[in-house]
C-alpha cells in the first residue's frame, strides 16, 4: 500500500474511533504491517503538529485524534456533557426537589458533595447560601433546561409525568 494512502486510512480509523488505539489494532483493521502503521502514525502526528490546527493526535495510551486543549471551550459550548449515572441521579433529585438544601441532599445522596462540585463546574446547577447561612440552597440552571431540552417549569413537567404514569396504570 502506498505511504500516503496508508496514512489517509490510518487517519480515517483514528477519526471514527471513540477510544485510543494501538498500532497493532489499526494494522489488523487495515490488513497492513504494524511497522508501516507506526510510521504512518508518526507522519500524521508531524502533519498535525506542524500545521497548528485545532486537532492533534495524542499518543498517551494508544493513538487518537482529539481537540487541542486551547480549543476545548468551543467544544464544550457545542457538545453536551456526558454525565455519569450516579451524578445524573443526584441531578435528578435536585431537579425534583429544588430548591433543596445541600445538607438534605447529602442525606439523600451520600456522594452528593463530589457530584455538586462537578455539576457546578458544568453549569447545570447553582448554589446560594440559605437565610441562616449554615447550608446552601441548590437549584438547576437554564443550562440544565437547555441540556435536557426542557421548556417551562420543572415542577409542572413532573406533574405532567405523574399524570401520564397514572393513565398508564389504569
Amino acid at each position: 500500500m502506498e505511504t500516503e494512502e496508508l496514512k489517509a486510512k490510518v487517519e480515517a480509523v483514528l477519526f471514527v474511533t471513540s477510544r485510543a488505539m494501538k498500532p497493532i489494532e489499526i494494522a489488523q483493521i487495515l490488513d497492513s504491517k504494524e511497522e508501516e502503521v507506526e510510521q504512518a502514525l508518526l507522519d500524521l502526528m508531524f502533519d498535525y503538529s506542524s500545521r497548528q490546527g485545532a486537532l492533534e493526535i495524542d499518543d498517551e495510551d494508544g493513538y487518537i485524534i482529539q481537540v487541542r486543549a486551547e480549543h476545548l471551550d468551543i467544544v464544550e459550548k457545542l457538545c453536551p456533557v456526558e454525565l455519569k449515572p450516579s451524578i445524573l441521579k443526584t441531578l435528578t433529585v435536585i431537579a425534583l426537589k429544588e430548591p433543596i438544601r445541600q445538607s438534605y441532599l447529602k442525606e439523600l445522596r451520600p456522594a452528593a458533595y463530589e457530584h455538586i462540585q462537578e455539576l457546578l463546574e458544568q453549569g447545570l446547577i447553582s448554589r446560594s447560601k440559605d437565610k441562616n447561612g449554615r447550608s446552601f440552597n441548590i437549584r438547576t440552571t437554564n443550562k440544565f433546561k437547555e441540556y435536557f431540552k426542557l421548556k417551562g417549569d420543572i415542577k409542572a413537567l413532573v406533574k405532567k409525568l405523574d399524570a401520564t404514569e397514572d393513565l398508564k396504570n389504569l
